[in-house]
């Protein structure tokens, strides 16, 4: 699978004197652009780190999310969920050709349509500044070979900005205080506890463990050997 080298979130590696694109680090429309192109790249039938889910299936939640309610509720609300998935795989199992596959991913990089909640900037931004991410590593880290992408380092920082505001859900089910860490300094206690386990890694890695792709996530643990096997096979993300 190529890596998508030419767009600009992949690239965020500045000089000093450059300018961001945006000047409030709004980096969803480019992280929109790489997960596209990563999709595309990779073609309709490989496989992802999203359990039972191929390139297709991928493309079809990302393409619904926006624009069926019931499925992008079906993310966040139990009862909902059986529905979102049904009407995904539904979609899914439509995509007979490459062509096809193309058009779709092709339509979900064109943006949301114009009364989807999504063209609220601010919900865009709270809403897919980690959903792409995440759905673009779980791509590119889904074959044998894989390294993590460079960042720029204000892309890092929104990431990791929008991480710590949600860290406390997705360590919820975990027995354990849990602090991040990143290798430069900043660090965030997730949940307290008696006994906690520090991960130490980029906001990326931290993002990519936190959303429970653990054995996909470049980290690193301190504390207690015990406490870090517990760590490990706890149930971790949404």
């Amino acid at each position: 699978m190529k890596n998508p080298t030419n767009s600009r979130v992949d690239t965020l590696r500045k000089s000093p004197g450059d300018v961001l694109v945006s000047q409030v680090m709004h980096f969803v429309d480019p992280s929109r652009e790489v997960l596209a192109e990563t999709l595309l790249a990779a073609g309709p039938d490989s496989p992802t780190l999203c359990r039972g889910w191929k390139t297709k299936d991928l493309a079809a939640h990302l393409y619904l999310r926006e624009r069926k309610a019931a499925v992008g509720l079906g993310l966040i609300i139990k009862s909902l969920s059986r529905a979102s998935d049904k009407a995904t795989a539904k979609l899914a199992a439509k995509i007979k050709t490459a062509d096809e596959y193309t058009e779709l991913v092709n339509t979900f990089r064109s943006g949301p349509p114009v009364l989807s909640p999504m063209k609220i900037k601010a919900l865009d931004e709270t809403s897919n500044l980690i959903e792409y991410f995440v759905h673009t590593e779980d791509v590119r880290r889904a074959v044998d070979r894989w390294a993590p992408r460079a960042l720029d380092e204000e892309y890092s920082a929104a990431l990791w900005d929008e991480l710590i505001k949600r860290a406390a859900i997705l360590y919820r089910g975990v027995d354990l205080g849990i602090v991040l860490v990143r290798p430069s300094g900043p660090r965030h206690v997730a949940k307290r506890a008696p006994v906690s386990v520090a991960i130490v890694g980029e906001p990326g890695e931290l993002l990519m463990h936190a959303h429970g792709r653990t054995r996909h996530a470049l980290v690193t643990f301190e504390g207690q050997p015990d406490a870090v096997a517990l760590l490990q096979s706890a149930e971790v993300g949404l």
